[in-house]
């Protein structure tokens, strides 16, 4: 039985349709693969026009919370996490922010030097061969489901007592409220991969699996390294978004 929804009431209409949407698909009501409402059910239901019942509509099929099926309908898909090129976000944030629960196995903690660390840490980092650095390797689920294999290589002077901490929580968050430290970004490149044996089999998805892998280096502010990673996203839980401005002067970037 389909629970009735509230009206709206106040401005602005959009935003608030976009967040009852949001809310219906919490609720239980409509479960994965079933048909979500039609144009014409979210107009009559919250009294808006035609014209913004499909722009809601439309802006979940991009966010990839709905599938569009011409002729069809609209229908409900497993949920996706964003990754955000704008901004650092934390895995745990978004995670939670979507309705699912985090959590993260952490299946490498370890204190090395820069010489061990791999050569593009190495560059990224500008690393001596005796340079303290931690080397991390965590995989982060999302409902029991392994989405992201991420390996970094971190300075340790920032934050030296790094591997007594709690490294299944976020990072981000460890750096900026336990160490005081101001993260400022990251240079990151973006590429298609397909998965090795190794990390198809960490990710539970079959060899040679397409996956998206970010290669970036993060930054405090003032320009010092802090952290360079390699992490890998399973292509079906995960969608990338940014935004473009309505003209750009140049475009940066590298083909491969």
């Amino acid at each position: 039985m389909i629970r009735p929804m509230a009206r709206l009431v106040r401005e602005p209409i959009y935003q608030q349709l976009n967040t009852q949407l949001r809310e219906a698909l919490r609720s239980g009501d409509f479960p994965v693969g079933t048909q979500f409402l039609t144009e014409r059910q979210v107009a009559e239901r919250f009294q808006v026009s035609r014209i913004t019942a499909n722009k809601a509509l439309a802006s979940l099929v991009a966010e990839g919370l709905l599938d569009f099926r011409k002729g069809v309908g609209t229908f409900v898909r497993e949920p996706r996490l964003d990754y955000d090129l704008r901004a650092l976000v934390s895995f745990t944030d978004k995670a939670r922010a979507a309705g699912l629960v985090p959590t993260s196995q952490v299946l490498r903690q370890e204190a090395i030097t820069g010489v061990q660390a791999e050569p593009a840490a190495r560059k990224a980092l500008d690393l001596e061969a005796d340079t303290p650095c931690f080397a991390l390797e965590r995989l982060r689920l999302a409902d029991g489901k392994p989405l992201i294999l991420e390996r970094r290589v971190v300075l340790a002077a920032p934050c030296p007592d790094l591997l007594a901490q709690d490294l299944g929580t976020s990072l981000y968050q460890l750096w900026s409220e336990h160490y005081g430290l101001n993260l400022a970004g990251a240079d990151q490149t973006i590429r298609a991969v397909n998965l090795d044996a190794a990390d198809a089999r960490i990710l539970a998805v079959a060899k040679g699996t397409a996956a998206l892998e970010v290669e970036c280096t993060g930054r405090l502010q003032g320009g010092q390294a802090l952290w360079w990673e390699r992490t890998r996203y399973r292509g079906d839980g995960y969608a990338f978004q940014g935004s473009m401005g309505s003209a750009m002067p140049a475009i940066s970037g590298i083909l491969r």
